[in-house]
């Protein structure tokens, strides 16, 4: 299989994201509903995270497991954990501040302010959405973090010859990444935000785009350090957005049927990530 074949179908793994996302532009959802769609999200982003953070913490047990053994380096069991908790540690606080930066300066724009008015002119497209499509926007960014981990993995299996694996990963992947998009689109659906065509593409892009990225890169460079990084800073944003969408969750009420919705995300994110396992990746 050609390079250009490989960077083709790590294209189409990551874009199939895009066929969760219409959801979102349901026209005013039944209060239920909502409730459905915003803790299936978090049943989804669940899994997510304990998939991010187990495939981080791999090759750094396994650094470790050598060094004891005396096979490998303690100085590369050091740096791969120090990589791991400084990801994970600024992929989560990093949200956190810039939602608090936005929300300490937020109140100043309503009255008009002349700092505020400064600040609008440079603060960005992302803090002039609105609070869900912001979180959206979020969610779309941890999910490409984690797809650019999985992109490394193609793109690797693909530059050490092993096709078969890397086929697998492709096909696998772009089955679970299809449920991704409920994810981006959960929370807009629940505050009854109708997003453009236009914002969804970009939040496919945010969050499937970088599959193909990974891919590229991974077919190139390898190195536990990359791919441990870009897992740890996945898990720390999105523990963010689990963390604002339960929020939601409780504004929304509905705990007993948001608990099946949860679970039913969490299913879901189990059964594709069989599939991979049925298959041998």
């Amino acid at each position: 299989m050609s390079t250009p074949e490989i960077l083709l179908l790590g294209a189409i793994a990551g874009f199939t994201i895009f066929l969760g996302l219409p959801i979102a532009r349901l026209q005013r959802p039944a209060p239920r509903l909502k409730a459905v769609l915003n803790a299936f999200s978090v049943g989804i982003l669940v899994f997510l995270l304990w998939d991010v953070l187990t495939k981080a913490v791999e090759p750094v047990n396994a650094a470790l497991l050598r060094a004891n053994a005396g096979r490998g380096s303690w100085a590369h069991f050091a740096a791969l954990a120090a990589v791991m908790a400084a990801g994970t540690t600024f992929g989560l606080m990093a949200l956190v501040y810039y939602e608090r930066f936005l929300a300490a300066n937020r109140p100043a724009r309503a009255v008009g302010a002349a700092p505020a008015v400064a600040l609008t002119a440079r603060e960005g497209l992302v803090a002039r959405l609105a609070p869900a499509e912001r979180l959206a926007f979020f969610i779309a960014l941890g999910i490409g973090l984690h797809n650019f981990g999985e992109g490394l993995a193609i793109g690797q299996s693909a530059a050490s010859g092993e096709l078969r694996l890397a086929t697998v990963l492709i096909v696998g992947f772009a089955l679970h990444n299809a449920t991704e998009g409920f994810g981006i689109s959960g929370p807009l659906a629940a505050e009854g935000i109708r997003p453009s065509w236009g914002f969804l593409a970009v939040m496919g892009l945010v969050g499937g785009g970088p599959t193909f990225i990974g891919t590229a890169i991974g077919q190139a460079v390898t190195g536990e350090v990359l791919f441990v990084g870009f897992l740890a800073l996945a898990a720390g944003s999105i523990l963010y957005v689990v963390v604002e969408l339960l929020g939601v969750a409780r504004k929304l009420g509905f705990k007993e049927l948001a608990m099946w919705g949860i679970l039913a995300g969490l299913m879901v994110g189990f059964a594709t990530d069989m599939v991979l396992t049925a298959a041998g990746a």
